[in-house]
This record gives C-alpha cells, structure tokens and sequence, in this order.
C-alpha cells in the first residue's frame, strides 16, 4: 500500500466566475514560469476538455493529465491526480467553465469546485476586471462564501487597463481581506487562436503554440508574485489515497469481470500474450489530437506495444497492428488530405475487413465513414459526415447495446460528447451505444471488430475495456 505522505505535493486550482476570464492564459503561464524555475511541474484539467492539456504539456514537459468526476467518479479523483503528480514538485490544476458549474442538473458533480474539495487543494480566482472597479469585492466575496469548504486562497486579477484601475481594485479586495497574487495587463500578443472547439490544438502550430507559451510564462511571471502562490500551494495538507495504477486497475477490473465477459485469448493483466506483446497502433498527427494519456498507459498494462502513426502522412498502419484506435480531433480542418492518403485508408478498410479490432471516437468515426464533407473516407461504415452548425456538447449516460472489441453489450460507462458534425445514418443495425441520460437514443456502430461512435470515454472508469481490446488484439496474431 502506497502511504499518503508521498502525495503531499504542493497544489493549486486555478478557477474561475466563468468561462473566458482567463484561467487558461493564467494556467498554462504559471506551469511555464514555474518549470522555468526548475520545477517539476504536475499539470491537470478538470473536465473532459483534451485541448488545454496540450498547452499544459507544453508549458511542462510532462503529460496533461484530466480529472473528470462525471466520467471517472469522484473517487477516482485525487487518485487520478496522485499518479500524474507523483514525485512533482508542484501541480497545477486548471478549473472547467465557472467554478460551481458542473454536470447540468447534477449539483457539484464535476465542477472545479468538487474537483478541489476532493483534492483538498487552495483556490485561486481569476477574475476578468475589464469592466469593473470596487464590484469585484462582492464578487469575489460571493465566490467564497458560498461553499465553506472551498477555500479561495486569493485572486489574480486579469486584463486590468491602467495603474489606476489596478489600485481601485486592489483597494476593493483589501477591504474584503482577499490577497491579490497576481495583476495581468490586456495583451493580445499572448492570445491563441481557437476555432470552433476552443483553442487550437498545439499539434497543428506546434512553433507558434511554443512562442505562445512563452509569452504567458513572461506574462504570469512579470504579473504574478510567484513566492506568494508556491507559498499558498504548499498550504494543502496531504491526500489519504493511493494513487491510481494501471497494472492494479486492470487485476481489480479482471477480479471483478462477469465469467465469460472477456474476448478470446485472454491473457494476465500486464502480461505478454503467448504469441508475443499484440501491436496497437493508435492515429496520431494534426488530424487526431484528443486523447487520455491514461488509454495508452492502461493498454501498455494490459499487454500491447503501443505504436503511433499518422494518418495524414503515413501510407501503412504499422507493421504487425493487431488492433486500431482512432481517436478524436479535427479530421473536418484535414478532410482533402486524409482522402488523398488512398494507401492507408485502403489499409484502413482492409483491415477492418478481415475483422481487426477496431476501436473509433468521434474522429475516428468520422473517418470511418464513406466521406467527410463529401470527401472520400475509409469506407468501413456506410456512413457519410458533415460539418454543421449545431454544437453538440454534454456529458452521457451510456450503456453498450451491442457486443464489440471493447465491452460485452450492457456494460455502462459515462461520457462526452464534443463535435460540430452529424453523420447520417447516426447509427449501424447494431448501435454501438444506448444513451440512458440525458435523452434516450442510440448512436453509433458495430460490425465485425469495429467499435465506432461520437461518445468520448475515459478508459480508467472501466479498466476491462483496455484489456478486452488488447486481448481481441493479440488474437488476431
């Protein structure tokens, strides 16, 4: 058993009233400056968001790391967040939307708030200034007192105009008794782009992401007192927890399997396969940026040599694949050169053909279908993509209507959906899922090896899906 002082790591939540006021310029420039410093800096994400994290790992050198109470359960939590931050100096968690905004019509549940409640960790507030003088003080004031056991540990004021709007506001905390830790100017040079799923992903302005991260690090560094925050960070007592493991997930999830729910050729958890370790290949690229770091790790543990490939740029999947997970991202912005890759979507289509496993995320679903935008596609689903003008956001309540290389059909798991496109049919003669909450419908496709659907799950709320897959994997060797 993992003792507890172990994660006593230094900590803070960067939150915010709402969406927009900064928290990921504050964020991602306080993992820079202080791994500038020579930290090893732990960065995570409340939330399903996958594009943050990119900034984050950027800023960090480590990977960004989510922590989503709807999709993996509140108890999953800090041990979600003790792995990622384990031998750290210091973690920083960027909040979700407002603080007290979670799940619609779920309470607390996966809100920032929640997330640093569970973690035990200090608060700091970014508040958008720009429109507001004395005001801020019963704002703040506000934020604080309205949950006793969130503890707002001060405020960096963001996009202050002139010395004399900063002394009004610093006058106004002063009278609330809130420390102001740090003071940001408007500078739109350290903006980033974003589109229409937020910022743009570092995959595809890898350069311009770095020259970005840099100016917030030069941003936060001049603006914020740096002491003051490490100082409030150090204040979290320690997590009673152990952190989460991929080896000990899978034996706990193996332990706990029905009989007769796993797929042929099962093997230990974390084991090689008789034949040898099954090669997973996973898309990677511009094209296909949105992924849990957890998926590959729990893979790993469960026996696969995980492999990367590109599907804008290379013609073959890689040698020996054994199964295929395409993931999400933005295949709509790279339509014309995913088609003009015929090699590997003929790869694509042949190995789902013959039966390979294949597991496919809103991207990957996409990419599946006939076409995109009326380019062609791989072809394995008789489907067809579109970009639309609807946004289609929001946690789900799932249950798996039919056997697939991931779950046997009634396996329950929650998700997210996040995309702007539809594809028509929205599901196969064997849905790949039954949404149970919100709204009831199925969506999705299953045949043959494929597992195809919108819905973004994380894979540590249901280890055996990771082990299952492998295991169809290794049995096509």
């Amino acid at each position: 058993m993992v003792t507890s002082d172990r994660f006593n790591v230094p900590r803070l939540v960067i939150a915010a009233p709402s969406s927009g006021s900064g928290k990921t310029t504050v964020a991602t420039g306080l993992m820079a400056a202080f791994s500038e410093r020579g930290l090893a800096v732990s960065p995570h994400k409340a939330g399903p968001d996958y594009i943050d994290p990119g900034y984050h790992a950027l800023a960090t050198g480590r990977p960004g790391r989510n922590l989503d109470a709807f999709m993996c359960g509140p108890d999953l939590v800090a041990p979600l967040f003790a792995h990622g931050a384990a031998g750290c100096d210091l973690a920083v968690v960027e909040g979700v939307m407002g603080l007290y905004d979670g799940a619609a019509g779920r309470g607390e549940l996966a809100s920032t708030a929640q997330v640093a409640k569970l973690l035990r960790a200090p608060v700091v507030l970014v508040v958008d200034a720009s429109s507001q003088s004395r005001s801020v003080a019963a704002l703040v004031h506000g934020f604080a007192s309205f949950d006793p056991q969130v503890r707002l540990g001060g405020v960096i004021l963001n996009k202050v105009g002139s010395d004399r709007h900063e002394v009004m506001l610093r006058e106004a905390l002063e009278e609330a008794g809130m420390p102001v830790l740090g003071v940001l100017r408007r500078a739109p040079q350290v903006a980033t782009p974003s589109r229409h799923l937020g910022l743009v992903p570092v995959a595809e302005r890898h350069a311009d992401a770095l020259a970005s991260v840099a100016a917030l690090a030069a941003q936060v560094r001049a603006g914020c007192d740096l002491d003051a925050l490490m100082a409030l960070a150090r204040t979290a007592p320690p997590l009673d927890c152990e952190a989460w493991s991929p080896e000990r997930s899978l034996t706990a999830s193996a332990t706990a399997s029905a009989p007769g729910s796993a797929a042929p050729g099962s093997a230990a958890p974390g084991s090689a396969t008789p034949q040898g370790r099954p090669v997973v290949a996973v898309a990677g690229g511009a094209a296909f940026t949105f992924s849990y770091a957890e998926h590959t790790e729990l893979l790993r543990a469960a026996g696969a040599e995980v492999v990367t490939f590109d599907p804008l740029r290379d013609e073959a999947l890689p040698d020996g694949t054994g199964g295929l997970v395409i993931g999400g991202g933005f295949p709509e912005m790279y339509a014309p050169e995913l088609s003009a890759n015929e090699p590997l979507r003929a790869a694509v289509a042949a190995f789902a053909a013959a039966g390979g496993p294949v597991a496919a995320e809103c991207a990957g679903l996409l990419y599946l279908g006939r076409s995109l935008d009326g380019k062609p596609m791989c072809g394995v689903l008789d489907a067809d993509a579109r970009m639309s003008d609807r946004l289609t956001l929001g946690y789900r309540e799932a249950v798996a209507v039919s056997d697939s290389a991931l779950a046997p059909a009634g396996t329950r798991l929650r998700g997210h959906e996040f995309h702007r496109t539809v594809i028509e049919p929205g599901a196969g003669a064997a849905p790949a899922w039954g949404f149970t909450h919100p709204e009831r419908r199925v969506e999705g496709f299953v045949q043959q090896g494929v597992h195809a659907s919108y819905l973004h799950t994380h894979w540590a709320a249901e280890p055996s899906v990771a082990r299952r897959f492998t295991e169809a994997a290794a049995a096509r060797r």
